[in-house]
C-alpha cells in the first residue's frame, strides 16, 4: 500500500473570519479559513485549499491587481507573500504587529497596511513573471513611509484610482486622505464628524466625492469645495478657486434606520455607485447614491455579517459570517445565490464515505448531517432532523442509504437519491445513542449508548424494535459488523470486547478481556482481525478465528503531541493521558490509521505494528494542544497569558460582554472566547484506498496520493515554441503537435493544429492523449462544435474522446462537471438545429419527389432517380431551392 499521502483539500468550514477576497476576473472567491486560504471558483464549481498554513489564524488577505500575489497576513502580523497561479509561497515577513487593514495599490507598486493607528505604506516585490529595471529579481519587502495621525485602530483603506492618494477610516471617529508621495498644495486631511467609529470611506468614481459610512449607520457624503467666506471673492475675479481656498465639506446625510442593529461592515462600487451594508442582525442593505435609494433588504443571517465585498463587475456580493460560518456569493440583479456554503458550527463526531467514494458525510453536535462532494468540496445537502448532537453516521453496504446516530434518542435512515428521512427507529426507553453498525445485507441496524449497557438492533424493512442484547456490564462505546455480515463485534467501558451471533438460533456471546477501556474497534475487510483501541493508549490486534491476541503496539507516545495552556509540562511529560479514540483499516488491509485528542493521526503496519507515517493536523497555536515545548515567558502571577481574559478592556461594549461558558472546551472557535482544544473525533479511509478524511477542530482534512500536480515533461521544455509544432505536425507527430499547442496555449495555434489533424488519425490521437490535456481538449472541442463549421469533424472528435476516456470522465465526474456540461450543450444545440432544419425541409423533399421531368427521348422521368435512404446520389440539377423549403431556401440533403 502506498504511504506518501499528502493534503489535498479542507472541508466542513468555508469561513473563519476576515475579509474575503474577489479575483480580478471575478470567477474566484478567496475565504480564510482559520490558518489557511481556500478560493472558490464559483464559474467551474470547484473549491481547493491553497497548501501553506500560517502559525495563527488569518486576520486579512490582499490581491494584486493582476492576480497573481496573494497577500495573507495573521493575527500576530506575520504575513506570507504567495504566487496564487502557482500556489507557492515565495516569501514570510513580519509586520511586527496585528494588521487591521490592507490593501494593494491599482497600479500593484505599492501597498498600505493599517497597524494599529498607523499606516504604513510597502513597495510590492517584483516576481519573475514581472518586468523590473535591470531584470528580472524578487525583492523582499522595503518599506516606502510611515503614516501617522489617527488614534485608535484603522479598519478601512481604500486607493484612488490613479494611485496617488488613498483613505483611511479609523475607530477614532476620523477618516483621512494621504498622499503617496508629497504632492504640491496637498496637506494631508481630516475628515471628522462622525459619532462613532468609522467602517469605511471610499472615492466615488471621479474622485470628486468621498463616502464615509459609520458604525451607528450614518453616511456622510464628502465634496471638494470652497471655503465659507471665499466664494463671493471667486465670483468677482471670475477666476477658479485655488486650492488653498478649497477644502472637504458635508454635502449630504443619510441615515440607516436600523433600531437595535448597528453597520458591521461595508462596500461600495464606484463604477456602478452601489454601496452595500451589513448588520449585526444579520441584514444586509443595497442603495444606490448620490440620492441614497434602497435597492434592496435582505436578510441572510441571525448573526453579524462579518465582511462583504463586490466583484469587479458589480454584480456579485459576497457576505462571510463567522459565528455561524456562512459564506455566501448573491447576485443582486437576478436575486439569486451563487454560492451558499455553511460549515458546522460545533464539532464534528463522525464521517463516512459513500461507497463510490464520491461523497463524505460529516455530523456533528450542531444536530445537523452534511454531505459533501469530494471533488467540488461543496455542501451538496444538509440534514436537519435530529433535535440534538448526532454522534455516528455509517452508510450501508448496497445502495445509497445513510444512517444516523443521535443524542436525541433516535437513529434514522436516509435516502441519498430523494434526500429525505424514511425511517426511524426509537427504543422503548429515552437513550442517546452514541455508536453505530449496519449489517452489510442492510437488513438490520444496531445501536449502542453511553447511559445503557444493552445493545438494540432493530428491523430495517419494518423498523420494528427486534432485540436488546444484554451481557456487557458497562456503556457501550463502539459497534462494528463483520465485512461478511456473521459477527457482530462491540466495545465497552467494562474493558471487554464481545462477539455476537445475532443470526444464529441461539444468540451466542465470546468476550474478550483487554487491559482498560475500550475506546474504539475496527474489523479488518477480510474478517480475519479485530483492532481495539483502550484508554490506556494501547492498540490491541485479535484474531477472530482463534480469539487470540496477535499484536500490541503502544501508541501513547505516538498519540501524545502538544500541551495546553493549563499544562505545567511539556508535551513529552504528558504522554501518559492520550489514546487512540478512532481507528479505521485501510481497504486492503494492511495499514491502520489511528487519531484521538491530539494534533497527530498516525498510520500503522498492522502486521509489524510499525509507525508508518505521522500526520500533523495543524500548526495553528491558536488552537490550544499545538505548541510542544512550556514558554516561561507566557506564565504570569495570574497564570498563563492566554487563560487571562482581557477582552473587558476593549472599547467597545459588545466586545466586552462575555455570553460563553467558562471551560468549554468544544463547538465553534469563532463564538468562543477560551480557546478551541485540536482533536480528531474520526477518520476515515476511501474505499479506493487513494484518500482518506479525518475530522479535526479546524475541519475536515482530506489528505490524497493525487493531490500533487500531474508531472508533465512539456513544462519545462525550452524547444515549445510555435515553430517546433508546426514543425512536429509537418512530420506528422499530431499527438505532438496537439500536446504542445496546448502548453503554448495560444487559440490560433491550437486551432490550426486541430483542423489539420486527418479524420483517420484522430482516434489514435485521443486514445494516447495524457489525462492531463482532457480537460482542455474537451473544453476546446466543445466551443469548436458550437462555432466552427466542421461540425462532423468535431462530433468525430467527441466520439473518439467518450469512446476511449469514458471511464476516466465517468469515475472522476466531478473533476469534469464543467467540460461535460459544454459538451451536452453543445450536442444538445446540434441535435435541435439538425431536427429544426430537417422540419423545414420537409415540404422540399416532397416537392422534389413530386416532380417529373421527360428525358431525351421523352419519356417522363422522376428527379429523384434512386432513394436517398438506399444511399444513391440526388439529382438536382435543374432545382437550385424551394420556396416552400422555409427558413433560408437551402437544401439540407446528401451530396
Amino acid at each position: 500500500m502506498k504511504t506518501d499521502f499528502q493534503f489535498s483539500n479542507l472541508l466542513g468550514t468555508v469561513y473563519g473570519r476576515g475579509n474575503l477576497l474577489f479575483a480580478p476576473d471575478g470567477t474566484c472567491l478567496l475565504s480564510p479559513v482559520g490558518n489557511r486560504v481556500s478560493v472558490f471558483d464559483l464559474v467551474n464549481n470547484k473549491s481547493y485549499t491553497l497548501p501553506f498554513a500560517h502559525r495563527q489564524n488569518i486576520s486579512r488577505l490582499a490581491l494584486n491587481p493582476q492576480g497573481n500575489l496573494l497577500l495573507t497576513v495573521d493575527d500576530s502580523g506575520r504575513a506570507i507573500l504567495t504566487n496564487l497561479p502557482r500556489r507557492i509561497a515565495l516569501y514570510h515577513f513580519s509586520f511586527r504587529g496585528a494588521v487591521t487593514a490592507l490593501e494593494f495599490s491599482p497600479s500593484g507598486r505599492h501597498f498600505a497596511a493599517g497597524i494599529g493607528r498607523q499606516i504604513e505604506v510597502w513597495h510590492t516585490p517584483s516576481t519573475p513573471d514581472s518586468q523590473v529595471e535591470g531584470g528580472l529579481e524578487f525583492a523582499p519587502f522595503i518599506r516606502h513611509r510611515v503614516y501617522t495621525g489617527h488614534y485608535d485602530d484603522v479598519q478601512s483603506i481604500q486607493w484612488s484610482r490613479d494611485s496617488r492618494f488613498f483613505l483611511t477610516a479609523s475607530k477614532d471617529l476620523t477618516a483621512r486622505v494621504w498622499s503617496l508621495n508629497p504632492e504640491n498644495g496637498f496637506v494631508p486631511t481630516t475628515l471628522a464628524g462622525h459619532r462613532q467609529g468609522v467602517r469605511a470611506a471610499c472615492f466615488s468614481k471621479d474622485q470628486e466625492t468621498i463616502y464615509t459610512i459609520s458604525k451607528d449607520g450614518a453616511l456622510f457624503q464628502w465634496e471638494y469645495m470652497a471655503k465659507p467666506g471665499t466664494e463671493s471673492n471667486d465670483v468677482d475675479n471670475e477666476e477658479a478657486p485655488s486650492d488653498e481656498n478649497m477644502h472637504w465639506r458635508i454635502a449630504q446625510r443619510h441615515y440607516y434606520m436600523q433600531s437595535n442593529a448597528y453597520v458591521t461592515c461595508a462596500a461600495y462600487h464606484a463604477a456602478s455607485n452601489l454601496i452595500v451594508a451589513g448588520f449585526s442582525n444579520g441584514l444586509f442593505t443595497i442603495h444606490e447614491l448620490p440620492d441614497f435609494t434602497e435597492i434592496q433588504t435582505l436578510s441572510i443571517s441571525q448573526q453579524n455579517i462579518d465582511h462583504v465585498t463586490i466583484n469587479k463587475t458589480g454584480e456579485w456580493l459576497a457576505f462571510g459570517a463567522s459565528k455561524q460560518g456562512q459564506l455566501l456569493v448573491w447576485e443582486w440583479q437576478s436575486e439569486s445565490y451563487i454560492l451558499k456554503q455553511q460549515g458546522h458550527y460545533d464539532g464534528m463526531n463522525s464521517i463516512t464515505y459513500s461507497p463510490d467514494g464520491q461523497r463524505i458525510i460529516t455530523c456533528a453536535d450542531d444536530g445537523k448531517i452534511k454531505v459533501w462532494d469530494v471533488n467540488s468540496g461543496f455542501c451538496i445537502v444538509t440534514f436537519t432532523e435530529h433535535t440534538s448532537g448526532v454522534t455516528a453516521c455509517e452508510f450501508a453496504k448496497k445502495g445509497n442509504v445513510l444512517f444516523t446516530a443521535s443524542l436525541d434518542g433516535s437513529v434514522r435512515a436516509w435516502d441519498l437519491v430523494r434526500y429525505r428521512n424514511f425511517r426511524t427507529f426509537t427504543a422503548p426507553t429515552r437513550l442517546g445513542f452514541s455508536s453505530l453498525a449496519i449489517d452489510p445485507a442492510g437488513e438490520v441496524v444496531c445501536a449502542g449508548s453511553l447511559e445503557s449497557d444493552s445493545i438494540h438492533i432493530w428491523s430495517v424493512q419494518t423498523g420494528q424494535l427486534l432485540d436488546r442484547l444484554a451481557g456487557h456490564e458497562g456503556p457501550i462505546s463502539s459497534l462494528a459488523f463483520a465485512p461478511d455480515g456473521g459477527i457482530l463485534i462491540s466495545g465497552s467501558w467494562d474493558n471487554t470486547v464481545r462477539l455476537w451471533s445475532i443470526f444464529a438460533r441461539t444468540q451466542t456471546s465470546e468476550p474478550l478481556q483487554v487491559q482498560a477501556n475500550v475506546v474504539a474497534l475496527a474489523v479488518r475487510p477480510d474478517n480475519k482481525q479485530i483492532a481495539v483501541s483502550t484508554l490506556d493508549g494501547q492498540l490491541a490486534f485479535w484474531s477472530v478465528a482463534d480469539a487470540e491476541q496477535t499484536g500490541i503496539v503502544d501508541g501513547r507516545r505516538d498519540v501524545s503531541g502538544g500541551r495546553k495552556i493549563s499544562d505545567r509540562r511539556t508535551a513529552a511529560n504528558v504522554a501518559g493521558t492520550k489514546s487512540f479514540t478512532t481507528i479505521r483499516y485501510s481497504a486492503d488491509g494492511t495499514c491502520i490509521l489511528a487519531g484521538g485528542n491530539s494534533k497527530y493521526i498516525c498510520l500503522y503496519e498492522c502486521t509489524s505494528g510499525m509507525l508508518v507515517k505521522k500526520f500533523t493536523v495543524s500548526t495553528n497555536v491558536a488552537l490550544d494542544g499545538i505548541q510542544e515545548f512550556l514558554n516561561s515567558k507566557l506564565l504570569t502571577e495570574g497564570g498563563p497569558v492566554g487563560q487571562i481574559d482581557q477582552e473587558g478592556e476593549k472599547s467597545d461594549l459588545e466586545d466586552r460582554i462575555d455570553r460563553t461558558l467558562p471551560g468549554a472546551s468544544r463547538g465553534d472557535a469563532s463564538v468562543r472566547r477560551t480557546r478551541p482544544e485540536i482533536r480528531v473525533p474520526a477518520v476515515a479511509f476511501a474505499p479506493t484506498g487513494r484518500h482518506f478524511c479525518a475530522a479535526t477542530t479546524e475541519g475536515l482534512l482530506i489528505y490524497g496520493l493525487d493531490s500533487g500536480v500531474t508531472f508533465d515533461p512539456f513544462d519545462l521544455d525550452e524547444t515549445v515554441t510555435p515553430k517546433s509544432t508546426l514543425h512536429a505536425l509537418k512530420q506528422s507527430g499530431y499527438l505532438r503537435a496537439l500536446v504542445m499547442s496546448f502548453r503554448l496555449n495560444t487559440p490560433a495555434l491550437i486551432r490550426h493544429i486541430f483542423e489539420a489533424i486527418p479524420t483517420s488519425s484522430i482516434s489514435l490521437t485521443v486514445r494516447d492523449l495524457p489525462i492531463v490535456y482532457l480537460s482542455p481538449l474537451l473544453r476546446f472541442v466543445a466551443i469548436q462544435a458550437e462555432q466552427n463549421r466542421h461540425l462532423e469533424f468535431c462530433l468525430l472528435w467527441i466520439k473518439a474522446i467518450f469512446e476511449y476516456h469514458g471511464r476516466t470522465l465517468k469515475d472522476r465526474k466531478g473533476e469534469f462537471a464543467s467540460e461535460l456540461r459544454g459538451i451536452m450543450k453543445v450536442l444538445g444545440s446540434v441535435e435541435r438545429e439538425v431536427r429544426r432544419l430537417s422540419e423545414q425541409n420537409e415540404y422540399s423533399v416532397k416537392f422534389l419527389l413530386g416532380q417529373k421531368r421527360r428525358d431525351g427521348n421523352g419519356a417522363e422521368g422522376s428527379v429523384i432517380e434512386k432513394s436517398a435512404v438506399g444511399g444513391a446520389e440526388i439529382e438536382m440539377d435543374d432545382v437550385e431551392g424551394s420556396e416552400d423549403g422555409g427558413g433560408d431556401g437551402e437544401w439540407m440533403g446528401v451530396e
